[in-house]
């Protein structure tokens, strides 16, 4: 009898070891090598895959992730190279290069567009700045099959649209102060920066859902405290008040939802996070000049609901526009960590402060700063389909517009009541286009996109999904 037992005490360790086993990369790689995945006509094994040496690091980063989910998934390990190696026979080419594919896939793509070519045994992939992104996604949920399946495909340039999943993922990004016309910087002034990407458009008119908010609180023409308290807790408030209503009583933020809901919750700025905006989304106080009382108020939201505060980053150069990209990466990677999903908001606070100076050449390098933000966090978006991404402002600042020169020029040194454009990508992000509504109204409808339809003030504005 004993026998018995152990004999079935072994067989169960071994069926325990050979479940462990079937999810592990090892037999990933022993069933790719007795029956390799076959990529149009091509053992994926055969390929190399080359990028730009002198181009943008989204197509470094698109090559090495192409080369991370090939031997985590199917057990094929590739090469990553860029364009100075020499020629292989079958090369997945990211990115434009030097390689004659490249100069084959020769087709205009717009905004969100991206295309791919298989040619000669090689396959291309092109798609501006961070669209490689989701090339490379798409290129792996299609044509990268699994061990024993062959992927063709289409005959000469396919050009295609992001994959698009069910959002679990919400990301609001604010430039503070900026209008239309700061939006337009791009058109006007071409400056030379050791930190751009080269870009002659502000990224968010790269997404195909554009909307506009109205910006006024109780007070009038906001300031950046109800303004952020209105996009953070979905109430229209008083000027100076954070994350309280007119009445003084606090209010739920997005921030504190999602902690209810079990999902992940961040707050990012390159403000100090007792500023206006941050301060919005992460804490309740009578006056935005309150300073303990937010610093208390933030160290409870941190103490409750797991809130990561990551501000205070004003740098202008390549260096430390780096080290932004690096906190933005490294947030992103811990609130990722929950399957649940999550909330992160990041603010560009100068370009208001610049607009308030009419510092024009300095409200043109804050945006470029947003904009290199903006691309780490759809680089993102793509490589997670099941992401919501938000652009907007809290308000406009400056006055900013076109003169009779053909020149922008500020009008004002303060706020204005101007619509402020919203760019939206993600599922859900047709409920904003073409739409002129109440800056309350995104932080219902995102508070919707997540499940929940009684979030903000209900009282005047409701969700635009209703």
């Amino acid at each position: 009898m004993k026998r018995r037992i152990s004999l079935i005490l072994v067989i169960c360790m071994i069926l325990s070891m050979a479940v462990s086993l079937t999810s592990c990369d090892f037999v990933n790689r022993i069933i790719a090598g007795f029956n390799p995945p076959v990529v149009a006509g091509v053992k994926l094994s055969e390929y190399v895959i080359v990028y730009d040496e002198e181009g943008l690091d989204y197509n470094r980063r698109a090559a090495e992730y192409i080369k991370s989910r090939a031997y985590e998934e199917l057990g094929v390990k590739l090469d990553v190279v860029d364009d100075s190696a020499p020629v292989s026979d079958h090369e997945i080419v990211v990115g434009e290069t030097s390689r004659a594919i490249s100069a084959e896939l020769d087709v205009d793509t717009k905004g969100v567009e991206f295309a791919i070519l298989a040619s000669g045994g090689s396959v291309a992939l092109e798609g501006d700045y961070f669209v490689i992104a989701a090339a490379a996604y798409f290129f792996m949920e299609t044509y990268a099959p699994e061990a024993g399946y062959e992927a063709s495909f289409p005959g000469g340039i396919s050009i295609h649209q992001p994959i698009v999943k069910e959002a679990k993922n919400f990301i609001m990004l604010i430039g503070d102060g900026m209008g239309v016309y700061q939006t337009r910087l791009f058109e006007y002034i071409q400056g030379e920066c050791d930190f751009d990407d080269g870009e002659d458009i502000f990224y968010g008119y790269m997404l195909p859902y554009l909307g506009y908010s109205r910006t006024e609180s109780l007070s009038g023409v906001t300031d950046s405290a109800a303004g952020g308290t209105a996009l953070s807790c979905g109430y229209k408030t008083l000027n100076e008040y954070i994350g309280r209503d007119e009445n003084k009583n606090d209010i739920k933020s997005l921030t504190e939802l999602v902690s209810e809901m079990g999902m992940a919750g961040a707050v990012m700025s390159t403000e100090t996070k007792t500023g206006a905006t941050p301060s919005s989304f992460s804490a309740h106080a009578d006056s935005r000049n309150s300073t303990a009382d937010i610093l208390t108020s933030q160290a409870e939201s941190i103490k409750k609901y797991g809130t990561i505060i990551d501000c205070g980053y004003d740098y202008y150069n390549a260096k430390y526009i780096e080290v932004i990209e690096e906190h933005i990466e490294g947030t992103l990677g811990a609130v990722a960590a929950n399957e649940k999903g999550f909330f992160l908001m990041y603010e560009e606070a100068h370009i208001d402060k610049h607009c308030h100076k009419n510092d024009i050449s300095n409200t043109y390098l804050a945006l470029l700063r947003f904009n290199q933000a903006i691309g780490r966090f759809m680089e993102f978006a793509f490589y997670n389909p099941d992401t919501f991404v938000l652009i907007t402002a809290d308000h406009e600042t400056g006055m900013l517009l076109p003169g009779e020169d053909g020149a922008l020029h500020y009008n004002d040194d303060d706020h204005s009541a101007a619509d402020v454009p919203v760019f939206v990508w993600g599922k859900g992000a047709e409920l904003f286009h073409e739409k002129t509504f109440e800056n309350v109204q995104i932080a219902h409808t995102i508070a919707a996109l997540m499940g929940e339809d009684n979030f903000g003030d209900q009282s005047k504005f409701k969700s635009l999904t209703k």
